[in-house]
């Protein structure tokens, strides 16, 4: 029998096959033949009919019934992001194993789209919301909590006490990448940051600071640029810092998909990784350990980020209760590769 015909096979078919009335074969089909007193014989009897004629529950009207739709939504801000990509399929195995479907969907990195999909999954009746927020505002999210509705902040989180947040320790992972360049002898470094004022990108920075500051020195705020955590802000920002303070001789991009741009942009001013320029990242990307001079990252771990904040959801779900602890932190792991050298004393355009 074909699964997926264009006509499904109703309840009402079911019991007329096995010469049932229909609220028999709805409590026979539902497991409910002892509690309803339906003979063991007529039980049988249903569910071979049921199985014969190829029949499927609809989980609409089942939805109907329990009050409960099975849906998890999932929201990120770039769904082609490997990061993202990674912690999207963490969250769809662990709500396929405790019986839930996930339906995904991508804020475009911004806020008015992810307003737009938070009222479309809430409109599709979704039983709780996991998302690796913009991290601009979270109003709307506090919102849906309020209301009842289940909500976890994966990477980009808060720290205002509103909301339950997964994300790294981006101070701790910020500060021991640092210190690889500073041990190096590196004080002139120039930061590609992502969206300023997000909770991963202010973490990193005052991680930074901290390790400067070890090191005998503080963070220039000049050598800070870039609004964005994707390709073309690192570029742009790289190519900025690079033409305005020649005398910088490390970066550090606070994403892989900045340090994309910033590989293009350092090869087009004929720079080499990492004689004339240390180069560090974090989010460790797949490209990373294949490149002409592999890059040394401080790596998230994806795969524990999006289990914890699965593991948190359905925990609340199936306990009815709210955990106290709003803050999770996983640690970061420094992956040293060969993008790091000794500083040259010469500038670049020299």
């Amino acid at each position: 029998m074909n699964s997926f015909q264009s006509n499904p096979v109703s309840l009402k078919e079911v019991a007329n096959a096995a010469g049932v009335s229909v609220s028999t074969a709805s409590r026979a089909l539902n497991g409910k033949a002892n509690e309803c007193r339906i003979s063991e014989t007529t039980e049988t009897a249903v569910q071979q009919a049921a199985k014969r004629l190829g029949f499927r529950p609809s989980r609409v009207a089942q939805s109907l019934r329990s009050q409960r739709t099975g849906l998890f939504g999932a929201i990120v801000p770039d769904v082609a992001n490997p990061f993202f990509a990674a912690i999207a399929r963490e969250i769809t195995v662990a709500a396929e194993h405790s019986g839930y479907s996930l339906l995904l969907a991508d804020s475009h990195d911004s806020t008015d789209v992810e307003h737009h999909v938070v009222r479309q999954l809430w409109q599709r009746r979704i039983e709780a919301l996991l998302i690796c927020p913009v991290g601009l505002v979270s109003d709307h999210l506090a919102e849906l909590d309020r209301a009842g509705m289940p909500v976890v902040l994966i990477d980009r989180g808060f720290c205002d006490g509103r909301l339950m947040n997964v994300t790294s320790d981006h101070q701790c992972g910020a500060a021991e990448l640092t210190k690889l360049l500073t041990n190096q002898g590196h004080t002139r470094i120039g930061v590609l940051q992502g969206h300023p004022g997000t909770l991963p990108n202010d973490e990193r920075l005052a991680g930074i600071r901290q390790a400067l500051i070890a090191a005998g020195t503080d963070l220039n705020p000049k050598y800070v640029r870039g609004d964005q955590f994707g390709e073309a802000s690192g570029y742009d920002a790289t190519r900025r810092i690079l033409g305005q303070h020649p005398e910088i001789t490390a970066l550090i991009g606070l994403s892989s998909e900045n340090t994309l741009g910033a590989l293009r942009a350092i090869a087009e001013v004929g720079l080499r990784i990492p004689d004339d320029l240390s180069l560090v990242t974090f989010d460790d990307h797949p490209f990373a350990d294949y490149l002409a001079t592999p890059l040394t990252t401080a790596c998230q771990d994806m795969a524990e980020l999006g289990r914890l904040a699965s593991t948190l959801i359905i925990d609340r779900i199936e306990s009815g209760k709210r955990l106290r602890k709003k803050m999770h932190r996983v640690p970061m792991r420094i992956i040293e590769r060969a993008s790091i050298a000794k500083p040259k004393q010469s500038s670049h355009f020299n």
